[in-house]
């Protein structure tokens, strides 16, 4: 073998091994096909500063404003108070319980998460670096802010309802309470924010931003705690990271098995509560209305509590709705209604 021979040879083996464990300057690897580490050229795209518009958005979660947005309308409905010549407040107040109040907690959630996503969605804005920074937390800030600033416009308690909401919604996310680190109390806050709270302000918006009559309050407060059950489905996806950074939910609390049976009798109880309320309010029809909708969520349990982890999301996408139709169908019960 000759000497320029033996020269290239020993060039070849030394990149071999060094290709398996380094790159070379301005290269970044990835797996080549072959199944030996190949490299492409590293990005030299300057880290950036501020977010992008479309970064901002994933972070305000807009898929998870519908909850409070329809008990808002459910608020709305249970008034009595026609829409003609109210659709001005009552498109308002539908933007305060959704891309507001609801949109702030959960850009606070992220700041405060960021290290929990990190294990169980590493691709949410903050861990991502989309919004690089401290940019997630002066986004909720100001959603804050202009939240208070548009319920005190709509009315007293109006805004008092938003002040409760977005209190709970830091709560839930921030030190020292963090709220979200025990699935009872956490939960709580959730359904408290997302239903209770979004039906008393679209009742106390069409009364003018008074205090909503007693029936539409009782029915707001039900629908609160059967929440407290749908936001337990949502935790049976971060087992793993909630059991790696302590936070306590109730499937990792109390194992998937227990926390899904909880989580049942928690939305089923409050609705049955609902419907003796309606018959005592000699609203019969609308009393069986509910009955076949909590009929329908029973036998979709049965399947759920078979496999739980599995089947919460798919729980969430087929029960739930029958119990928010439920709501619906309980404020019309109590138009006007006064007792």
């Amino acid at each position: 073998m000759s000497e320029s021979q033996i020269s290239i040879d020993s060039r070849v083996s030394t990149e071999s091994r060094g290709s398996a464990t380094t790159a070379a300057p301005g290269f970044a690897h990835e797996p080549g096909r072959d199944g030996t580490a190949a490299t492409t050229p590293a990005s030299t795209t300057p880290a950036r500063t501020t977010p992008a518009p479309s970064a901002v958005l994933e972070l305000l979660k807009p898929v998870t404003w519908f909850p409070p947005m329809w008990a808002f309308g459910c608020g709305v409905v249970a008034s009595g108070v026609p829409l003609a010549g109210n659709w001005l407040v009552a498109v308002v107040g539908i933007v305060l319980a959704g891309p507001l109040v609801c949109a702030t907690s959960q850009a606070v959630n992220d700041w405060y998460d960021r290290e929990v996503d990190a294990i169980n969605e590493p691709n949410r804005p903050i861990p991502s670096g989309r919004i690089p920074g401290t940019w997630g937390l002066r986004i909720a800030v100001a959603w804050t802010g202009l939240s208070l600033l548009v319920a005190l416009a709509l009315g007293p308690w109006v805004f008092v309802a938003a002040v409760v909401g977005l209190a709970l919604a830091w709560a839930y996310s921030a030190p020292p309470l963090r709220l979200k680190r025990n699935g009872w109390w956490g939960n709580a806050a959730c359904g408290l924010c997302y239903e209770g709270l979004a039906w008393v302000t679209g009742a106390a918006v069409m009364v003018g931003g008074g205090l909503p009559p007693a029936p539409s309050l009782i029915l707001a407060a039900l629908y609160s705690a059967g929440a407290h059950g749908i936001m337990t489905l949502n935790d049976f996806k971060s087992i793993k990271g909630d059991l790696q950074t302590g936070i306590r939910s109730l499937p990792a609390m109390l194992g998937p098995q227990r926390a899904a049976t909880v989580a049942c009798w928690m939305m089923a109880v409050p609705q049955v509560a609902v419907i003796g309320f309606l018959l005592a309010w000699d609203r019969q029809v609308e009393a069986a209305v509910i009955v076949v909708f909590l009929a329908g969520q029973l036998v979709m349990m049965q399947t759920f509590l078979k496999a739980p982890t599995a089947r919460a999301i798919w729980y969430s996408g087929f029960g739930v709705p029958l119990f928010v139709f439920g709501m619906l169908a309980s404020a019309f019960a109590v138009r006007g209604l006064v007792v």
